[in-house]
């Protein structure tokens, strides 16, 4: 019922497929990469628990758009996981955010705001048409705050 086969012949390049159809489609996709990270903080002027010190595992989802190169790569996922490791990671994960951020509350939905112009900063600078549509950002697995591209364009 689920039956496997192996690959006898896998297809090789300039043999059985050639440059020009590695490209599918023309159209603008959308492609999507998460990120955990640890952090403490507390909020300023705010009645309930989190007042206090505390500390959450937040999980960060971009979404970013664009179209495919000659070869069908719109951009690698491991170019994501280099911005986020060097412009925004670093300043977030195991850290005091009240102290690393900023000077804001360190609300989910004041970080959000700052976690999008960090990665907008690197992407608006690539030569393609690669942009950032949204950024959501968990504070628990069931609460989360969400920055959208149209909502940042000020005019």
């Amino acid at each position: 019922m689920y039956g496997f086969t192996i690959v006898e012949n896998l297809q090789k390049f300039d043999k059985d497929i050639k440059r020009h159809e590695l490209k599918y489609h023309r159209e603008r996709v959308l492609i999507s990469k998460e990120f955990t990270f640890d952090a403490a903080h507390h909020l300023h002027c705010y009645q309930g628990k989190c007042k206090n010190l505390h500390g959450h595992t937040y999980r960060a989802v971009f979404g970013i758009s664009g179209y495919t190169d000659e070869i069908g790569i719109l951009i690698d996922f491991s170019e994501i996981k280099s911005i986020w490791k060097e412009q925004i990671e670093i300043h977030l994960d195991h850290r005091y955010l009240n102290e690393t951020l900023p000077k804001m509350n360190t609300t989910a939905e004041n970080m959000v705001v700052w976690i999008y112009e960090k990665m907008n900063q690197v992407l608006i600078n690539r030569p393609d048409d690669c942009r950032l549509e949204f950024v959501k950002l968990y504070e628990t697995p069931t609460s989360y705050a969400e920055v959208r591209r149209e909502w940042m364009i000020h005019e």
